[in-house]
């Protein structure tokens, strides 16, 4: 699982430090960047300002929350999918909206999969384990060939 990488996006303190604890525990061993919203993703990405200098490869994955302040979670994937280089980055949108008005505008957005942040932290830990072990251990992405 060496290289293997996760970018997760989320300005909630507390929803970082569960899903980080979650992600460790799932025993898939993947490094985990944080963002801590839109804006920072997307300079994270596509390695601008205080990411200028991180090495390369892009994550296997992005975990995205739905609202942030500075630039929601549709405003980042819409960007994601309209930048040639980033297009190709499967996006799951991680947050705790179960409106239908939001899971539709994910979808009709690009995004690959849809996840309601469990409230529990044994959930947290399962739903982490689940996508981490399909997106980051099944998943055949962009670069994975080399």
């Amino acid at each position: 699982m060496a290289g293997r990488h996760v970018l997760l996006v989320d300005d909630n303190e507390t929803d970082v430090i569960l899903a980080q604890a979650a992600l460790e525990l799932s025993g898939l061993g993947a490094v985990v960047s944080v963002a801590r919203d839109g804006a920072d993703a997307l300079a994270f990405l596509r390695r601008e300002g205080p990411h200028a200098s991180r090495g390369t490869g892009d994550p296997h994955v992005v975990l995205l929350d739905l609202n942030m302040p500075r630039m929601s979670g549709l405003e980042v994937l819409g960007e994601l999918r309209r930048d040639a280089r980033l297009r190709h980055l499967p996006v799951v949108m991680l947050t705790t909206s179960q409106a239908d008005g939001d899971v539709y505008s994910s979808y009709a957005s690009g995004a690959n999969a849809y996840v309601v942040k469990p409230v529990s932290f044994d959930g947290t830990v399962e739903a982490m384990r689940t996508l981490t072990a399909f997106w980051v251990a099944l998943n055949n992405t962009v670069g994975d060939q080399g």
